[in-house]
Formats: structure tokens, C-alpha cells, sequence
């Protein structure tokens, strides 16, 4: 069969009225037009929907089926304009965000602060890794992306919303930690513990020794940030983390920042989606207001090191 939504919407006011004028003066038709929709669906059917006994219509047995499938088809209609009024208004909505591991800590402020602003919405939130990123981008299986910058040539739009100093960081009783200065030679003789390879954080790391001529110890690799920082504090090497990443432990005075020769490294942090992708209306205003708020987010950090670098 080849309905048409015209003919169903018809058929369900016929159906409800039992009379064609009275259809007719609700749909804003004729009878004519109202009769004619009528005998093209029963053609289409190949089969009677209405019969008229004496004055009265009754619908056919197959006509009252017809009738909840009309009904229920309706409704979905309505439902549908209400559910997108309510989407345009913010009023509800899902948000489906993946984010760097490295930016989950300030992701999570920002995001509980959106919540509060538009408090029907639902968020569904990825942390994974740079890797697993691209995939679900590629994948189009999430509306936006925080990441560090995105590689050439795999379709994606991209834009920087935030500064992400990388630093140094040791165990507090570290020789280094006290140190006013330390040469860039100096932090190059000691091992790191690093994220795997792939990682914008290690990429980063190993382009800046390699354009000062000395190499990157990599002494141990681990996939995630909370366990490098964890290794840092009980003296397993140095590390190179960004300084969004390290405020509880700054505080708890568990990391101390090492004043290393050309540091911090300035990346940013990228909002990123499909190039082509039509962002939800929650979505466009999620991307709206990380480019708004993001900065003035780091100035609520409570240390003073997040107001001097």
C-alpha cells in the first residue's frame, strides 16, 4: 500500500464524525475532496472501509482497524511537534559528548553548570581516548568532541575554546621540585611516565625535546592520566600533564610543579564535530556556551597558579 498522511488524516476525522460534511467543516474541505480521499484509500486498500446503512456510516472491520492505526499515526504526529517545540525551547533535549580523559575534570564543571541552566536536558558523556575519539566521530556516534587538536584530513570541524598549559610535575621531595630553575637539559636526563603512544599529550611532549635537539625518556606508559599522576606522586619518574588536570593534587600538595626551561607548553583544548553534521538544537547551544564560558570556568580554579601562567 501506498498511503498518503492526507488520506489517513481524513479517514480519522470521517471515522470520529461518521459523517462527511461534519469531516469536511473540521478539515477546512469540501465534501467532494472529503469523499474523493476516501474512495482513493479504499482503492489503495482494495478493500471497504466505510458502509453506509440507511442515513448512517459504519465503519467495516477493516475500517476500525484502520481507525486505531489513524489514531495512533496522529498522535505520533502530535507528539512528534511537541517533542520538537519542547527540543527548540530547551526545554528537553539529549546531549551525547565525548571528551579527552585529560579534560574530564573541567568538562564535568563545565557540563554541571549547563545542567543547572537547562535542568530537563540529559547528557550522555564518553571519556576516552584520543584514539577511540576519532572513531566515534567517524562513527558519527556523538554531537560533539573535546580534544586537543584534531589531526589533518579526517573531515572534522574543529575550533579552540581554551588555553591548555602542559607542565611538569614531580614528587614533592623531588630534587627538582624546589629548584628555581632547571634547564630543559636537566629534565631531558630524567624518565617519564607518559601516556601511550598517539596521545596529544605525548605527541606534544616529544615534538618539544625533539626541536631542542634531546630525546624524550619515555620510562613508563599508561592509558590514562589519574594513574600517571598517581605514578608521578610515589616518585616513579616525571611527568608532563596538563595544569587543568592537577588541582586537587596541587592542593593536597601530593604533585609539586617543576620550573622547567620552556614550559609550560601552550596547546588548546578543540570543540569538534563531523564536518557537514547538524547539531541538535541542545548541541548548538552546548557549543555556543563552552566558547563563552570556558575561561572564565578556569578563573574559578581556587589557586593561583591557574591566574599567573
Amino acid at each position: 500500500m501506498n498511503l498518503t498522511f492526507r488520506q489517513l488524516k481524513v479517514f480519522e476525522a470521517v471515522a470520529r464524525h461518521l459523517n462527511f460534511t461534519n469531516a469536511a467543516k473540521e478539515l477546512h474541505l469540501s465534501q467532494p475532496a472529503v469523499s474523493m480521499q476516501i474512495k482513493q484509500l479504499e482503492e489503495q486498500t482494495n478493500t471497504p472501509l466505510i458502509e453506509k446503512l440507511g442515513k448512517k456510516l459504519y465503519l467495516t472491520e477493516v475500517g476500525l482497524e484502520m481507525q486505531d492505526y489513524a489514531r495512533s499515526t496522529m498522535q505520533q504526529l502530535v507528539d512528534l511537534e511537541e517533542t520538537i517545540a519542547q527540543m527548540k525551547s530547551m526545554k528537553r533535549g539529549h546531549l551525547k559528548l565525548a571528551v579527552a580523559s585529560t579534560a574530564n575534570h573541567f568538562v564535568i564543571r563545565l557540563l554541571a553548570r549547563f545542567a543547572k541552566i537547562y535542568p530537563k536536558i540529559s547528557i550522555s558523556l564518553d571519556v576516552t581516548n584520543r584514539i577511540s575519539l576519532l572513531d566515534l566521530l567517524e562513527k558519527n556516534e556523538c554531537d560533539l568532541v573535546i580534544m586537543g587538536r584534531p589531526p589533518e584530513g579526517h573531515n572534522l570541524q574543529s575550533a579552540p575554546f581554551l588555553e591548555n598549559p602542559l607542565v611538569v610535575v614531580s614528587h614533592p621531595h623531588h630534587y627538582l621540585a624546589d629548584r628555581e630553575q632547571v634547564s630543559l637539559k636537566e629534565i631531558a636526563s630524567e624518565g617519564f611516565v607518559v601516556r601511550e603512544q598517539g596521545s596529544g599529550t605525548r605527541s606534544a611532549a616529544e615534538r618539544f625535546f625533539t626541536e631542542h635537539d634531546l630525546e624524550f625518556k619515555a620510562k613508563m606508559d599508561m592509558s590514562n592520566n589519574r594513574a600517571i599522576k598517581h605514578a608521578a606522586e610515589e616518585g616513579l619518574g616525571l611527568a608532563i600533564v596538563s595544569l587543568h588536570t592537577l588541582e586537587l593534587e596541587l592542593k593536597a600538595k601530593t604533585l609539586k610543579i617543576v620550573n622547567a626551561e620552556g614550559f609550560p607548553i601552550y596547546r588548546h583544548w578543540y570543540v569538534v564535530q563531523r564536518e557537514g553534521k547538524r547539531l541538535s538544537p541542545i548541541a548548538m547551544v552546548f557549543n555556543d556556551y563552552i566558547m563563552q564560558e570556558a575561561d572564565k570556568l578556569m578563573l574559578d580554579f581556587d589557586l593561583p597558579l591557574f591566574k599567573n601562567l
